[in-house]
């Protein structure tokens, strides 16, 4: 299904309004069949709840007065009848429409997670993950308003509005005309009310979405806030959420209070006049009993739907606002779009190349600058240096995680930037020093990035990684749950399986970001020997504290501020006695 406001321009793009046309051009209209289908239901069961009334009238003005039994049994039939019809005709609106809005509402939340997962990284930097959630999951729910029970009362109520006044009009003009001043005020004020409502439930949306966003990080770090008896702390901050949230709350129902309370003046009003106008044509004799009930319960019929818009108005509003939400995703430009990549890697081999790369998280706040080197297939180069001097940052562009600000980043000689995606993605593995495992079992995870491959190959993957040696002394082996995250294994397993799983994806290039920063002696010389095999025949980022690990790579790159300082192989650097001379000696003696 297209997304909304497709001709939205790129200045305007964050400030996208979705209107009630656009909702029906691309939410209605394309399932214009079934709609037309429930309008014609609609008009169906409306049309028969106008038979109670009327037959109302003529039980008092022709059959009571007629005597006459076979009659009142046919107006009984009549009655029984047009119950009926509107009992089936409810069900399958409810079946048509209903399902159908459900169904919408799945779809665009397939579309919408489709859309976040397909944006850069820098994107999921500035947003929290819950509040993610919060608008694939939440903001799509109001859409079933447009399609299901909005739509049915919007247009149902409408069309009974309308027939109700033409017959109220031939019953008494002056009796309907003195109905219409109420209502039509009422009609001003909703009007009013709903323009002050919308942005109120846009911003909602925006207030959930935080609010949701830190609930998902305080569970997600609860070890941490139990570490540092931080309860109290978090507690705060979500009531102050909470507090922003019933704020807003407050005010969309202080309008939506002002449009009931005013529908109940202004009705009181005109039925308080219509006794007395109806009295004084009855004593007059221009009006019969009959005529004056069937008047009052078709009024009925006209001002209830009147009242119900209130409701529906706010569904409608609060549908709308979420799918402006909705819509700022949608025309945000994902990772794939760019028109520049057309170039698709062919027999990759993965030679890497830095020419002139400079990169900024923040304008005016280079962290590289004009970083040249080279990483030719096959060949593992160990990037050295203290934290924050930008080495992860040269990962992450090796990685397509980032986009350069200035220079070139090649791979088989081809600019990086100008490469889809997925050719180059389909050849790279990378093993996080914080690496993120799934809940499910230990054979899931490693199973990742291939769920086909074969049992030898994932007894392979498993035995270089010597993850058997800790899944052995598991009562379910791989079948082992590991919990969220792999909360349930230490940190060297749970990097013993990262790599079991980078093995297992067999790819041309791997960038290794602290591979064996977590663990213990025993288990790192095990994964060293792994590694070993990992690394074969591949090109090989590795970003590396313990700098023992590295000695025997092809070139190693000291990187500080931003700039390489010195670069050679393990010796080469140790004959300088520089700053990896002296990084290396520090980390000996400790």
């Amino acid at each position: 299904m297209k997304h909304l406001s497709t001709t939205t321009t790129k200045k305007d793009k964050r400030k996208s309004k979705v209107t009630m046309i656009q909702a029906f051009k691309t939410i209605i209209w394309p399932r214009r069949n079934l709609v037309f289908l429930g309008l014609l239901l609609i008009v169906i069961r409306s049309l028969a709840g106008l038979i109670l009334p009327w037959q109302s009238k003529v039980l008092l003005d022709d059959v009571v007065p007629s005597n006459d039994p076979s009659q009142l049994y046919s107006l009984i039939i009549i009655v029984l009848s047009a119950i009926l019809v509107q009992a089936l005709t409810s069900y399958v609106l409810t079946q048509i429409l209903s399902v159908q809005a459900q169904f919408l509402i799945s779809e665009l939340r397939a579309q919408v997670q489709k859309k976040v997962l397909s944006l850069p990284i820098s994107f999921f930097d500035n947003n929290k993950t819950g509040g993610l959630v919060s608008r694939i999951m939440s903001d799509v729910e109001g859409v079933r308003n447009l399609i299901g029970t909005g739509l049915v009362q919007l247009v149902g109520g409408t069309f009974t509005a309308i027939v109700s006044l033409i017959i109220l009009i031939k019953l008494n003009a002056w009796m309907t005309l003195f109905v219409f001043v109420p209502i039509s005020i009422f009609g001003y004020i909703a009007l009013r009310a709903f323009k002050y409502i919308r942005p109120v439930f846009r911003t909602r949306g925006k207030i959930n979405q935080e609010v949701k966003g830190r609930l998902t990080e305080t569970l997600a770090g609860v070890r941490v806030i139990k570490a540092f008896n931080a309860e109290e702390q978090e507690n705060l901050v979500f009531e102050q959420g909470v507090e922003r949230l019933f704020q807003n709350v407050k005010k969309s129902l202080t309008a939506t209070s002002i449009m009931t309370s005013s529908s109940t003046f202004l009705i009181g009003v005109a039925t308080t006049g219509i006794m007395g106008i109806g009295g004084y044509y009855m004593m007059q004799n221009a009006m019969t009993t009959g005529d004056f009930l069937f008047f009052t319960l078709i009024l009925g019929f006209m001002i209830a739907p009147i009242v119900q818009m209130s409701n529906i108005g706010s569904q409608l509003t609060e549908a709308l606002a979420g799918l402006d939400r909705t819509e700022e995703l949608m025309n945000m430009t994902a990772e794939e779009d760019n028109e520049q990549r057309t170039i698709e890697l062919q027999n990759f081999k993965g030679d890497i190349e830095f020419k002139d790369v400079s990169f900024a998280y923040e304008e005016d706040k280079d962290v590289l600058h004009k970083i040249n080197f080279k990483a030719p297939s096959g060949t593992v180069t160990a990037l050295v240096g203290s934290s924050g001097s930008g080495k992860s940052t040269i990962a992450g562009l090796s990685a397509t995680f980032l986009n350069p600000k200035s220079g070139t980043v090649l791979v088989d000689h081809q600019d990086l930037s100008k490469v889809k995606l997925n050719s180059f993605r389909k050849n790279l593995g990378v093993v996080l020093q914080d690496e993120f495992l799934f809940e499910g079992t230990i054979r899931e995870n490693i199973l990742f990035p291939r769920p086909n491959a074969t049992e030898a190959e994932l007894q392979n993957a498993v035995k270089a990684a010597y993850v058997d040696e800790f899944t052995d002394r598991f009562d379910k082996g791989l079948e082992t749950l590991i919990g969220e995250r792999g909360v349930k294994l230490s940190g060297g397993q749970r990097q013993r399986l990262a790599i079991a799983r980078a093995i297992l994806a067999d790819p041309k290039l791997i960038i290794l970001d602290e591979a064996t920063s977590n663990l213990d002696t025993e288990s790192e010389a095990l994964i060293q020997k792994s590694l070993n095999e990992l690394v074969k025949d591949r090109t090989t980022i590795v970003i590396a504290h313990r700098l023992s690990t590295i000695r025997k790579a092809d070139q190693i790159l000291v990187i500080e501020a931003g700039n390489i300082v010195e670069r050679g192989t393990h010796d080469e650097l140790i004959a300088v006695g520089g700053r990896y001379y002296d990084l290396y000696t520090y980390q000996a003696k400790i």
